[in-house]
């Protein structure tokens, strides 16, 4: 079943609770996709008044910032065998290749790089648990950590819940309008046809030419 989907089939709090455990998971270093359960929370809430957007959002940052907490604190007790043991667990996410993209991205950006990691998929999986790892200060994790969660979680959810407000309204605008112009369709093409029966029925009707020698 699509994620919306799933997510419509269940009360708001279950759709707040689920969004920030799914991204929090996701932070802390489980390759989960937080970003497709946030972009549809965030979708739905745009038609279902039942579920509001800042509490989504609140619910996402919140998730995003202690599932990053908590993957730091692992990362950092874990050391370089934890890496290890998640690329054996999950290699097409934790890969030595990816790995060392991410540990570069660190020790160029630092705090930049937790900040921004925010919204990219592979370090918003690495950033909690190789911060640690790399032995960060947690003030300047926490800082990155708590700006980049609210810029990535309550960004997203107004963005998405503003477009899709946008959009229905669009649609229901455009539903008349395309019926007025099938209407229209429909009765030009009525009259084309009508027009050409017409004619094709007084060609029938006119007398042939009698030939000249009878």
């Amino acid at each position: 079943m699509h994620v919306q989907e799933w997510l419509d089939t269940v009360p708001a709090a279950a759709v707040y609770a689920v969004v920030a455990l799914v991204i929090g998971l996701e932070s802390l270093g489980i390759p989960l996709p937080g970003e497709i359960v946030l972009v549809s929370a965030a979708l739905l809430s745009s038609q279902h008044s039942a579920i509001n957007p800042i509490v989504l959002g609140a619910c996402a940052t919140a998730g995003a910032v202690v599932g990053d907490s908590i993957g730091y604190a692992i990362g950092r007790k874990g050391g370089r065998p934890l890496l290890a043991w998640l690329g054996r667990k999950f290699p097409r996410h934790f890969s030595e290749g990816h790995v060392a993209t991410a540990e570069k991205s660190f020790e160029k950006w630092g705090m930049w790089a937790v900040f921004f990691g925010r919204f990219i998929a592979l370090l918003r999986i690495f950033a909690g648990p190789l911060a640690g790892v790399l032995h960060m200060p947690y003030w300047k994790f926490l800082t990155a950590n708590v700006l980049g969660g609210i810029c990535w979680a309550g960004g997203t959810t107004a963005v998405i819940y503003y477009v899709g407000v946008v959009a229905e309204d669009w649609l229901k605008r455009f539903s008349y309008l395309g019926l007025a112009i099938a209407v229209l369709i429909g009765l030009t093409s009525m009259l084309v046809i009508r027009r050409k029966a017409k004619k094709a029925q007084a060609a029938r009707q006119e007398p042939e030419p009698v030939p000249a020698g009878d």
